[in-house]
């Protein structure tokens, strides 16, 4: 088992959001244009930079172009991330065009994406309510048995790293899944994404190859991806993190105690922004991407005995993988060699 640093501490059922959220100071909640235009400004030099790695690198240094690009270009999702969140601009056509333009080359509707993230902020870790690693009870288990399940059984072992292409393939394309009100704006987000691929996809394999489309648009779109996985499973999955049934679900404990704070190398936090720095991010979606660290340090003063904290390695997401597979209501998780062995 990887070493953690969590409390047992529990906060009082009177314990509020808002409680939380009075002892984060008022200053890091407000947005600063330059500072938000100057996170574009990063994110675009550091994926021209790594497209331009792509093109120089002999093929056996590829696979590092790949990785930093593809790094780079998560740190466009996180820009597009505080867009949807309204906490880039105060004007919400800036918030959209900008988000829509950060998330065309990723592929991903933004419009899709917010709603579906902003259900996830109101019902996080609640079970029938949040759409990100929600995990399966044995009866879902097994009614999916086939397909369904053979591909939950896949993205909750070593291959996790699929899960943003599920996620992203299965909610964001399908209006039909949103309420009545959102499905204007969300086939427009999908419709935009389509007609770029349309036009960006045969342009790149004209102008570069096929293996100029693998080069510059599949491999790094991969690693985000991996990356987009990564960071969403280890956001609030852990052994001993509990998905809680609505009647027991908490704002303030299980937004603040079932939120993870994990550390990354040093070169994947400023690409992405300081995506991980995730737990001030749960306590209020307000706080833009550039003052989460202040925000994070304001919470681990006034609240660390009850924050979740973790450093990325190989050894967690092992430890994610092996036993973080079926909701149990009594230890959060049984594996799928438990369940199988009491469905004989």
């Amino acid at each position: 088992m990887v070493a953690i640093q969590n409390s047992s501490h529990t906060l009082t059922p009177e314990t509020t959001l808002r409680d939380i959220i009075k002892t984060i100071p008022t200053e890091y909640f407000e947005k600063k244009p330059l500072r938000a235009w100057l996170s574009v400004l990063f994110s675009l030099t550091t994926a021209a930079l790594g497209y331009a790695s792509i093109a120089f690198s002999p093929w056996y240094l590829l696979p590092f172009a790949w990785i930093f690009t593809g790094t780079a270009l998560t740190g466009w999702f996180v820009i597009g991330h505080d867009c949807g969140h309204r906490s880039f601009s105060n004007k919400i056509w800036v918030n959209d065009l900008v988000g829509h333009i950060a998330f065309l080359p990723l592929i991903f509707p933004f419009h899709g994406w917010r709603f579906k993230h902003d259900h996830h902020h109101l019902h996080t870790n609640k079970m029938g309510e949040d759409n990100a690693w929600y995990p399966f009870t044995v009866e879902e288990y097994e009614d999916g048995k086939g397909l369904i399940s053979g591909v939950y059984r896949l993205i909750r072992t070593r291959f996790w790293w699929i899960g943003s292409i599920i996620h992203w393939a299965n909610l964001h394309f399908d209006a039909s899944l949103y309420p009545e009100r959102q499905r204007e704006q969300v086939k427009f987000s999908y419709r935009l994404v389509i007609v770029f691929a349309a036009i960006a996809f045969p342009v790149l394999i004209y102008t570069t190859g096929f293996l100029g489309f693998i080069n510059y648009f599949l491999m790094p779109w991969l690693v985000y991806h991996f990356w987009m996985s990564t960071f969403t499973i280890v956001h609030h999955t852990m052994p001993d993190i509990q998905f809680k049934d609505k009647d027991k679900w908490h704002a303030a404990t299980d937004q603040l105690t079932g939120t993870v704070h994990c550390d990354y190398p040093a070169w994947v936090e400023w690409l992405c922004h300081d995506i991980n720095v995730h737990v001030p991010h749960h306590v209020s979606t307000g706080i833009p991407s550039y003052n989460l660290r202040l925000a994070h340090k304001s919470l681990d003063e006034n609240w660390g005995q009850y924050m979740y904290k973790t450093k990325f390695s190989w050894e967690l997401m092992k430890d994610i993988g092996d036993r973080c597979h079926i909701y149990d209501s009594e230890k959060c998780y049984k594996t799928f060699a438990e369940a199988d062995a009491k469905s004989v």
